[in-house]
């Protein structure tokens, strides 16, 4: 297993983990947002580009999900 591969399993179990503990805290909401830009960044290495731009929308959408959970909680 190469270096891009295990970069791509940690992203992609850090969507996984952090997607399943979104409701404990907010802040899962955020790691699941840069988990996913991890994801894209992934994706878009190893040629995939589908993958990696649908990731980087998922990851904008998470970001604005966090900062949305955020302005309600303050």
């Amino acid at each position: 297993m190469d270096g891009l591969t295990l970069f791509g399993l940690f992203a992609v179990t850090a969507m996984l983990v952090s997607y399943a503990l979104e409701d404990r805290s907010p802040w899962f909401i955020l790691v699941f947002a840069v988990a996913c830009a991890l994801g894209s960044i992934y994706g878009f290495l190893q040629g995939a580009w589908p993958f990696g731009l649908v990731e980087a929308i998922w990851a904008v959408v998470a970001l604005r999900r966090w900062m949305a959970r955020q302005q309600r909680i303050a």
